[in-house]
């Protein structure tokens, strides 16, 4: 295990030039401490956390080591459908890289370490509230198997900020195999610097896609390799019913992983039509529309791509996207329903109880654990399963899972495997915020445990495996952070 000084620095994405970024130093933040730092991720890592002080100095802006070259990373991209050119870095830094113990290379992402060229109007800063609620969700991500971002550490301070009210100032140490996003290739086309791009994909082949960077057409193969990542992606966000919010390029990791949690939640009371970002005044981003949504930043990036591949295999591959995304979404969803073998019927029936549980404004997640948990028998005894409706379905649902399961504590052992138990609900995330901003920094590591394995039974509260009877009311989320 190493310190975080000692860990072996790198420079791989500031040494592609200047285009790519500006040089800024962290802006310190006031009477910084540490509210949580991770070892499970820092253990994975090969990184020791035992001496906090480090962490406290190197990631409130307070020092930095040698070895690093603090850069705000240059990007554009398209929100809600209109390229802005202005984009980039405004609130973090990719403070360095780092070659793990397995040399496997990660980025230091520092969020909230104050102004960048890019910051526009905005003060380069992240609050306690969004950086808890971005600390907890990578946690909440990974324990679900999605691909995320992670968080190493997270800072509080006496610095105060002006957003609807003041708060204090915080920042984040995100980690990432890289954080390069659809608006670097976006950035590059536009500006007219397409003779940069085919460097930035070699950047991302030799660190990222190895086994590409010998290939004859490889250009066209990282292009697909992009679609099927964001497809699984997409595909997961879908079966665990998780809401990005603002699914702009300049959000969308050229990895497939979730990247910028600003208004996400994950949808409890099911609804296709679920949105949390109150600044989404035309439903651009509602939780159905986000496959396409990811198809249509995917037609942006092959637009960008367009100096390396033939229009004809660009607008080929994007074909690809809806069949992958539909593959991966009914595999989950049928693993979730506990379903291990494939019948034409299938889809209708899982359909019909989607259906249901909107008409009965029913929650997603504890629905599907109810019918995990319970044996056939406390099925029918459940008060919100009493509608004729609902006991036809059960009945027909039975009867297809004894088609694949030998027993019924086989089944619930299956599908308790991959329904999880808990969830980070919009309310349950911000009594943690509340817990944080008194004082009481317990609440995260609580809260990590949980999350790291949601499927099984953890000593903690009870009300964080129910649902929210209160329907999240009163509590407001947006992208200002």
């Amino acid at each position: 295990m190493q310190s975080i000084e000692q860990l072996n620095y790198i420079s791989t994405y500031y040494e592609l030039g200047r285009a790519f970024g500006s040089q800024v130093n962290p802006t310190p933040l006031q009477s910084p401490y540490l509210i949580h730092a991770n070892h499970g991720l820092a253990k994975r890592l090969g990184i020791s956390l035992d001496n906090p002080q480090p962490l406290i100095e190197l990631f409130s802006g307070q020092q930095q080591l040698p070895k690093w070259h603090p850069l705000a990373m240059k990007y554009t991209g398209h929100q809600f459908g209109h390229y802005n050119p202005d984009l980039g870095d405004g609130r973090g830094l990719l403070l360095s890289e780092f070659i793990d113990r397995n040399n496997n290379k990660w980025d230091m992402h520092l969020k909230g370490s104050g102004k960048t060229p890019y910051s526009r109007s905005g003060d380069g800063r992240a609050v306690i509230r969004s950086s808890v609620r971005e600390y907890l969700v990578s946690a909440a991500m990974q324990g679900l198997g999605i691909e995320t971002t992670q968080a190493l550490a997270l800072i509080g301070s006496k610095t105060e900020v002006e957003r609807e009210d003041i708060e204090y100032a915080a920042t984040l140490l995100r980690i990432a195999p890289t954080h390069i996003r659809f608006g670097h290739f976006e950035y590059l086309f536009y500006s007219g610097q397409s003779h940069l791009i085919s460097g930035l994909v070699e950047h991302l082949l030799r660190w990222h896609l190895p086994h590409l960077s010998e290939r004859q057409n490889k250009y066209e193969l990282f292009y697909k390799a992009v679609i099927s990542n964001t497809a699984t992606m997409l595909a997961k966000w879908q079966a665990y019913g998780f809401y990005h919010g603002v699914m702009n390029t300049d959000n969308m990791s050229i990895l497939g992983q979730t990247l910028d949690y600003g208004p996400f939640a994950f949808m409890e009371t099911y609804d296709p039509g679920f949105s949390a970002n109150h600044s989404d005044y035309e439903g651009r981003y509602v939780f159905h529309r986000q496959p396409a949504v990811a198809h249509w930043n995917l037609s942006a990036l092959g637009y960008a791509l367009s100096s390396l591949i033939d229009k004809e295999i660009i607008e080929s591959a994007l074909q690809d996207y809806p069949q992958q995304l539909q593959l991966h979404y009914t595999q989950l969803m049928c693993q979730r329903f506990g379903l291990t073998t494939t019948q034409t019927s299938d889809s209708d029936m899982l359909n019909r109880c989607l259906t249901l549980m909107q008409s009965h404004k029913l929650d997603y997640h504890y629905t599907l654990r109810r019918l995990s948990e319970l044996d056939y028998a406390q099925w029918y005894a459940q008060s919100d399963w009493q509608h004729p409706n609902w006991i036809t379905w059960l009945k027909q649902y039975q009867h297809r899972l004894e088609q694949d399961h030998l027993s019924d504590s086989e089944r619930q052992q299956t599908m308790c495997a991959v329904n999880p138990r808990y969830l980070l609900r919009t309310h349950l995330a911000q009594q943690a915020i509340d817990e944080v901003e008194a004082g009481n920094f317990g609440i995260i590591e609580q809260w990590l445990q949980v999350l790291s394995d949601p499927f099984v039974e953890h000593p903690c509260h009870s009300d964080w495996a129910l649902p929210n009877h209160n329907n999240n009311q009163g509590i407001i989320l947006s992208c200002s952070s």
